[in-house]
């Protein structure tokens, strides 16, 4: 980006971040605006850049999430062996929930440190430390040749991630979310969920692979470390992208005010000071990941471990609804800049709170295009979230405590709602052995999701809060 001068309308955010003197209307300030407001002109290049960047890392991120998700019943017999496979799914689910409890301690230091020393700095050390990670998970030995330790590796790695990931997505939205011009802030922003999908698939993908080519003798011996294993070289490419970009135009601007020294918010201004709106992002947050996570990471082993659904058709039916929500997201992205956030978000609740039941229904006839009808319903409700968060939830804080209050209101809910449902709602089925437990948790999600929707301001077309209005530059004939 760059701020907009009537003299020299290519200096970059480093030298002038949004704070340059007012231009003409015809020079680049917002429609509506006097001559003399201050408006940040967005480079078109520098969003682009800043967008593939955090939506390529943030697809590493989730790539393990995939893979640990659709391996789960493989990795519940190398690391937890057990006479029950229920057990066995239990321990490895419990194991994924592990790394959610630490996500609110690497929110609270990830999230301030964004705020203090700047967004790109703290994404590329989140990087690395995630595909560290993953990849170490590939090294670890088996339970039959470690025994005890094993498992307790694994716990180890996986706090590892889940440390590293309480800064990731707060600051990739909020880098997106402050690159972008306001009146297509929901397209950019878009991306970002993306590149989960994308994470996603490449993930399940590889998975089914591997499940279709190898025995699973094979699958359990070594195969299942293959896809960790990818994770180092991964990282190393979306470090690469990340330590490329500058810092953004907000941010330099809330440093440019602080003066030499860097900016400091006590962690409490980003809690009591924020309560409301962390209110809201947590409940936002609640029904986005709870139903994110229900479909993506609990459902292919809901599938095969509860279904008994054949393995590779399960997983290939997921695939298939990842790819669909791909092609779907940009739009829906785009679409929360012409209505708004709000009507979006609260489709999707409604979605999700009248149609969960029947496609349980669909996905428990066991018929692959049953099956197909009903995660893809789901899938194309889960885009309402998908679409609109990334935009909606960074316009809740103002700048100077957006990357720590998003943080840690995000990161709380996820840990105690998001990153559980897998293990919550295992739990549920084997104590009451009712099947429909996956829809009766989405609809209460779904209500919860509606009410903090009704709270919320529409964010779509205005600026960010604690920052100047945001515009594309103007194109001449």
């Amino acid at each position: 980006m760059r701020a907009a001068t009537g003299v020299t309308p290519s200096v970059t955010p480093s030298v002038t971040p949004s704070v340059a003197p007012s231009v003409a209307p015809s020079e680049g300030t917002a429609p509506g605006r006097p001559g003399g407001a201050r408006v940040t002109v967005t480079d078109p290049a520098l969003v682009r850049r800043a967008v593939k960047a955090a939506a390529l890392g943030n697809a590493m991120e989730w790539f393990d999430f995939g893979v640990y998700s659709y391996l789960a019943v493989t990795l519940g017999k190398v690391f937890f062996p057990s006479g029950s496979p229920t057990a066995q799914l239990l321990s490895t689910f419990g194991a994924f929930a592990a790394a959610f409890l630490v996500r609110p301690l690497g929110g609270m230091v990830f999230g301030p440190l964004g705020d203090r020393v700047g967004r790109q700095k703290v994404l590329a050390v989140t990087m690395i430390m995630m595909a560290a990670g993953t990849f170490a998970i590939g090294l670890i030995p088996s339970y039959a040749t470690l025994g005890v330790g094993a498992p307790l590796l694994l716990l180890a790695a996986r706090l590892v991630q889940g440390f590293s990931t309480g800064g990731e997505y707060a600051g990739a939205s909020t880098f997106i979310a402050e690159y972008a011009p306001d009146r297509r802030r929901g397209f950019f922003g878009s991306w970002l969920e993306f590149g989960t999908l994308a994470g996603y698939i490449g993930g399940a993908g590889l998975v089914t692979l591997m499940t279709a080519l190898l025995s699973a003798d094979d699958l359990v011996s070594w195969g299942w470390r293959v896809p960790f294993l990818i994770a180092g070289p991964m990282g190393i490419i979306g470090l690469y992208l990340r330590m490329r970009l500058e810092e953004t135009p907000a941010f330099a601007a809330e440093a440019e005010k602080a003066g030499s020294s860097r900016p400091k918010v006590p962690l409490r201004e980003m809690v009591a000071g924020q309560w409301r709106a962390l209110l809201l992002c947590m409940a936002l947050v609640l029904v986005f990941n709870v139903t994110d996570y229900m479909l993506l990471s609990y459902m292919p082993s809901y599938l095969t471990s509860e279904l008994k659904y054949d393995e590779t058709h399960g997983l290939l039916v997921v695939l298939g609804v990842m790819a669909l929500m791909m092609i779907v997201q940009p739009f829906a992205g785009a679409l929360t800049d012409r209505i708004g956030r709000r009507p979006v978000i609260a489709a999707g609740c409604t979605g999700f709170l009248l149609l969960s039941l029947p496609a349980l229904l669909l996905i428990r006839q066991g018929g692959l295009l049953a099956v197909a009808l009903g995660m893809g319903a789901l899938g194309l409700l889960l885009v309402c979230f998908t679409a609109a968060m990334p935009s909606a939830l960074p316009a809740l804080f103002p700048t100077r405590v957006r990357y720590g209050s998003l943080s840690i209101g995000f990161n709380i809910s996820v840990s105690l709602f998001g990153g559980t449902t897998p293990l919550v709602v295992t739990a549920l089925i084997g104590a009451t052995g009712d099947m429909m437990m996956p829809a009766y948790y989405m609809m209460a999600a779904a209500v919860i999701g509606g009410i903090a929707t009704w709270r919320m301001r529409e964010s779509a077309g205005h600026p960010l809060p604690g920052s100047p209005p945001a515009t594309e530059p103007l194109q001449h004939d």
